[in-house]
């Protein structure tokens, strides 16, 4: 798919999620599927853009409904003057390049533990890490990541430079979706 030309505006609702940790630290809010649809893909994309004027730059994750979703910290929400349960506006457009993802501590220090997997991780592209990052923080449990992330490591270090078997937009194994909103 070709990057988006123009940039996409549209209104979307700013959820609080059920489970959002600290009061008050971020809301999100689903893209309408009419403007997900014009990104370049399903899966992570970044972009850059504006919520009630402000500007931001962020990674839109995929909803498993072949939609995206967007992260709002608290900074942002205040910033754009926005409230929970307001429709908010929004313009915005796909990055040519891949914001680069923030590396789980846990990963990093595994990494740093094994010279040819971090050698490997290095070399490999934004989007091929956004998915190695993903496919760890996807586990339920605290066992299950462990293992992945040892895993990751081993697969690194073989050379292995793509994590296999994911479906990035989350429609089909569900390991995407958008958060549950409070009611």
């Amino acid at each position: 798919m070709s990057r988006v030309a123009t940039r996409l505006r549209f209104k979307a609702k700013l959820l609080r999620p059920v489970k959002s940790g600290k009061e008050n630290s971020w809301t999100f809010l689903v893209l309408p599927k009419s403007a997900s649809e014009k990104l370049p893909r399903r899966g992570r994309t970044s972009i850059e853009g504006t919520i009630n004027g402000r500007p931001f730059q962020a990674t839109l994750e995929p909803d498993g409904q072949l939609s995206h979703w967007l992260k709002v910290d608290k900074a942002l929400r205040e910033a754009s003057g926005a409230e929970v349960g307001d429709t908010v506006t929004l313009e915005i457009a796909s990055m040519d390049k891949e914001l680069e993802p923030k590396l789980p501590p846990d990963f990093q220090e595994a990494l740093a533990a094994s010279p040819e997997a971090e050698a490997v991780w290095d070399a490999t592209t934004t989007i091929a890490r956004i998915d190695w990052i993903h496919w760890i923080e996807s586990a339920k449990q605290a066992k299950t990541r462990k293992s992945r992330v040892e895993s990751a490591c081993d697969m690194l270090a073989s050379g292995k430079d793509r994590v296999c078997c994911f479906d990035q937009s989350g429609f089909y194994s569900k390991s995407l979706s958008a958060p549950r909103a409070e009611e």
